[in-house]
């Protein structure tokens, strides 16, 4: 590693592709096993993105923070509810399966407000989750076999699915039209998705996390963040979302945001996000899903006919 302060470690990570039908509400499921020297600890900071579940299945659980807060050690089975802000975490050698869950997803298949859990971390076994309790059994009783364990989760989640009631259409609508980088405005949100602000406003408090006005900021910053880290990382300025007003705008939502500079950020080294932050954007909506996996697109790679898992 280039920086002296990161220890050596070895970092697998894939990315397993849902069932069809499972993907208007729950992100890309995917594993990873991290290696690290004895006693070291790898660092690095998540942007904000929708409610996620993370599951340690080997070694020691993360710990993990949504700035400002301060680092709390998580529970095997841990929840952070969608964010507006930064997620700092710090890995020692484990093996942990990540799956996020889209609005419609929490719409669906959690029974509390996401408002209530936004910026926040808490153990996945008594915040509302508990549908996905048995995940991390299922997990455990594959034995390592990661394959096998994707597999298992794809086979319960599509149970739950046929057991759970469909999710209004406003919900799914008002989800994709967040992907939309033309859209920033609240009362044109509101029209495309079919309802009053006023109606909107809860939807979203409800669904989403944050007022409409909120989730579009967090997209304009996320596609600008997109740009920067999946192409050249050369200039922030040529990475500017058009709806900023100017390099100064951009910053003071970077500050607020991420709770640093656009600079100090570039220049922190990203062992974890750097091989994920591809497929994660596409998560989030800032970016255009392809024909490739997204983490083989950025990396060069070529997908196989039919393999839906990349590394």
């Amino acid at each position: 590693m280039d920086d002296p302060t990161m220890p050596s470690f070895t970092l697998d990570v894939q990315f397993f592709g849902l069932s069809d039908v499972l993907a208007p509400y729950f992100t890309a499921l995917y594993s990873f096993a991290l290696t690290c020297e004895e006693g070291g600890v790898v660092a690095d900071s998540l942007h904000p993105e929708w409610a996620a579940m993370r599951f340690t299945y080997a070694g020691t659980p993360p710990t993990a923070r949504v700035v400002p807060a301060v680092m709390q050690q998580c529970p095997h089975f841990v929840v952070s509810g969608p964010t507006s802000r930064a997620i700092d975490f710090r890995l020692a050698t484990s093996r942990i399966f990540g799956l996020g869950l889209h609005p419609a997803g929490w719409a669906r298949f959690v029974g509390l407000s996401a408002a209530s859990l936004r910026n926040a971390i808490v153990n996945g076994e008594d915040s509302g989750f508990g549908a996905f309790a048995p995940l991390l059994g299922l997990i455990e009783a594959t034995g390592g076999d990661d394959d096998a364990a994707a597999a298992a989760i794809n086979s319960f989640l599509l149970d739950l699915d046929a057991r759970t009631p469909p999710v209004p259409a406003r919900v799914l609508a008002c989800q994709e039209a967040l992907k939309d980088a033309d859209l920033n405005d609240v009362n044109d949100l509101a029209e495309r998705v079919g309802t009053s602000r006023r109606s909107l406003e809860r939807m979203c408090s409800q669904y989403f996390g944050f007022p409409p006005k909120t989730l579009l900021r967090r997209q304009r910053f996320l596609r600008s963040l997109a740009r920067f880290m999946l192409e050249s990382r050369a200039s922030w300025s040529n990475a500017l979302d058009s709806h900023y007003y100017d390099q100064a705008h951009f910053v003071r939502d970077f500050r607020s945001i991420m709770g640093m500079t656009p600079s100090e950020y570039a220049g922190m080294p990203h062992p974890i996000l750097d091989r994920i932050i591809a497929q994660r954007m596409v998560d989030q909506g800032a970016v255009a899903q392809t024909d490739l996996p997204t983490i083989l697109r950025y990396a060069g790679g070529k997908a196989p006919v039919g393999v839906e898992k990349t590394k």
